[in-house]
Formats: structure tokens, sequence, C-alpha cells
């Protein structure tokens, strides 16, 4: 089966820092990817390079390609691309306080991407946009198109970008830190409406997040990023029941558990290097505690793991 999504050995860099480093991941059409890590491991990047934004922030593409539905994206002209963001790619930012123009209201932003991408003219535009409001549970959709942004608290606007990103009917959502700046009630309500939307639809979404927790709720397969590289790849229950990197294991101990003794939560010590300053060897080893001699001088290659990927030089070896 050809993924929708499929970055296979993609390397980025701005400027003389390389920034992403032989990044393999696949999305298919019904299924959930989460791709997690710390801030600055490279994860928004990855997204800007599977919609091929990389050049409004001085970005390239230095290894690799990026496929969209069996496409080089990298072949495209700058047209095509833009042709199927909004249409067959929506995004999902993660600040919808900054995503909204404050200057229009809730309907016409949401109404302009129906009418851009799929030719409606706009009495159906805006019938489309209250039934996208109330499919995301806003509830008197009519009264809330005629809104202004600041008039809306922050999971309402969260919603509102979303059904910008469903507006033109799109295949593939690319999701960044959508939970982010909401509290862990609407965070709660944001997840479970994406994955319905999914399920429903028979769309692909790559959701970006550093909350292990939310990938363990919705996504069928999860990708973990350290300092622009991959350190795994595979199918969420496999990698919470056995992780098999050091920093896959590292982040699940992050996550609290019901009944937890008081001062129990660990954290990771250490944090991920410069772009400008990575160590040799795994970038992971300063802080993981399997590290060798050998993971301070060899690169660990991706390689095949039971039902996974790991580039690990001591994969499944217990902490």
């Amino acid at each position: 089966m050809t993924a929708l999504l499929n970055l296979s050995s993609v390397s980025v860099a701005i400027g003389s820092a390389a920034l992403l480093d032989g990044i393999s991941l696949r999305v298919d059409r019904g299924q959930i990817v989460g791709l997690v890590g710390e801030s600055g491991s490279g994860k928004s990047l990855t997204a800007m390079a599977a919609m091929g934004l990389l050049p409004l922030i001085g970005g390239r593409i230095t290894g690799g390609t990026v496929r969209f539905d069996g496409q080089d994206m990298g072949a495209m002209t700058e047209s095509q691309r833009r042709a199927l963001r909004g249409r067959r790619i929506g995004f999902v930012t993660q600040n919808p306080m900054t995503a909204l123009d404050p200057v229009q209201r809730i309907g016409e932003q949401v109404d302009v991407v129906s009418r851009l991408h799929l030719g409606l003219p706009q009495p159906a535009a805006r019938a489309r946009t209250l039934e996208l409001l109330t499919q995301l549970r806003i509830p008197d959709a009519a009264s809330v198109a005629e809104a202004w942004p600041h008039q809306l608290s922050g999971g309402m606007k969260q919603r509102i970008v979303i059904a910008m990103a469903l507006a033109g009917e799109p295949d593939l959502i690319i999701a960044d830190e959508p939970t982010t700046a909401l509290d862990v009630t609407v965070q709660a309500q944001i997840i479970q409406i994406l994955g319905a939307l999914v399920r429903d639809r028979g769309l692909a979404l790559l959701l970006i997040t550093h909350d292990m927790g939310v990938v363990a709720q919705v996504c069928d397969r999860v990708a973990v990023l350290y300092a622009g590289r991959l350190a795994e790849e595979g199918p969420v229950d496999g990698i919470f029941a056995a992780p098999t990197h050091p920093y896959t294991a590292a982040l699940i101990g992050c996550i609290p558990q019901e009944g937890m003794a008081k001062g129990s939560l660990r954290g990771i010590p250490g944090s991920v290097p410069s772009a400008l300053a990575m160590p040799s060897g795994c970038r992971f080893h300063p802080r993981c505690t399997r590290a060798s001699d050998l993971c301070r001088s060899a690169v660990p290659l991706p390689e095949r793991y039971g039902q996974g990927i790991v580039a690990c030089h001591h994969a499944g070896v217990p902490a």
C-alpha cells in the first residue's frame, strides 16, 4: 500500500546548521501517527518539510525525499505545492490565539478555504462552514460564525482552526502541538475530536506533540525524534509495553501514573543539544544510562527491531 505521506531519509539544513538527519516516516490513510520528542528535537521542522514550507524559514532539504500520495514534492513547482496545502493537506497550528485574523469574523475565515480550494459560491461555503462548526461540537454555530476571534475562548478558537483545516476536504491533517495552549479538560476534548475525525472520515493525521500521554490515547503508531534524528518508530501498543530505545523509555517514564507516590515522577537529566554543538556518535549518549564507548564514537543506524525501527547500539538492553 502506498503511504499517503512518506518521508524517506530526509535531511534538512538552515544555513550551515544541519537540523534533521535522515528522518524516515510514513502516514497511511485512516491512521494517526504521533511525532514526539522534547523541544528542539525537530518535530515542527519535520512538519514544515512535509508541507514544503522550508523556504519560508530559509531551510532546504539536503537529502532524501518527501512524497505525498506517491508524488515527489521536491519535484513540484511552488504553485503545485501551494495547491496541495489547504486542499489535500490541512494544517492545525499550535497557537490558536495567533492563527486567526483579528479583524475578520470567524465565518469569513472558514468560508474562504472552501471558496478557494473547492470553488464553492459564498452561500454554499457558509453552509459548509456551519456544518463543520456543528460537527466540531460548537453550540449555536451561526452566532459563532458572526463573532470576532477575541470573543472566543482558547478552546473554541482551536476548534475554528480545525474547521479551517477541514474546510478544503483534505486527505491529511498535520497538527502541530494542537493542545499546548489549552487547559487539560479542553485538551482532552480536542484530542477526542481529532481522533473521531480520522475514524469517521478516513483521514490521515500526523499529530506532533511532546505529550506521550496524548500519543497513548489516540495514535496507532509513534515516531520518536531526538536532536534531529529518529530514535524509534513503531506501533503504539508495542512501544508503550516494551520501549526499545532508552530515550523512548525515558519519555514514557515521565508520564504521571495514577497512584504514584509523591516525588516519584522521573525526569530526564540534561537537555537536547544545540544544533551547532551536537555530540559525536549517538546524540543521546550524554544523557543515556546505557551509553558505552561505542555510543560515544559511532552513529547508530535505524534498523528493524520487532514491529518497528530503532537506532540504538544496545537496543532492548534493560536500562
